[in-house]
């Protein structure tokens, strides 16, 4: 299970969705600074109406959706990895030798780690 794709439409989808919503919208934003800190105000008013009401909100659910989902894929995968670590360590760390490399006389061909046959 690889969550890469469903990441992917995840982040797609949710753009999508928060920019149906302010694309549409007929809104104010209203912002007081103050000192001290405690007296700041910020308000935001969204007011959104016609197709960016139940498409935004549908592909944030979506994209919701799909990042619970990603999430678990990864975990799933991590998990998976840990458990298979063993054999694939074995797998490359042992490699057997093919029968088709028996006939070289080069272990690494072009480099100074050669083995050459002594022929007598």
């Amino acid at each position: 299970m690889r969550p890469d794709r469903p990441l992917i439409i995840a982040v797609a989808s949710l753009a999508t969705g928060v920019g149906l919503i302010v694309g549409y919208c007929q809104g104010a934003t209203n912002m007081n600074l103050a000192y001290p800190l405690s007296g700041s105000i910020m308000h935001i008013d969204l007011t959104t109406s016609g197709p960016g009401v139940l498409g935004g909100l549908a592909l944030i659910a979506l994209g919701l959706l799909l990042t619970a989902w990603a999430v678990f894929a990864a975990f799933v995968n991590q998990i998976s990895l840990l458990a298979d670590r063993e054999s694939r360590t074995h797998g490359i760390l042992d490699r057997e030798p093919d029968e088709s490399d028996e006939g070289k006389h080069e272990r690494y061909p072009g480099s100074i780690l050669s083995e050459r046959r002594h022929e007598g």
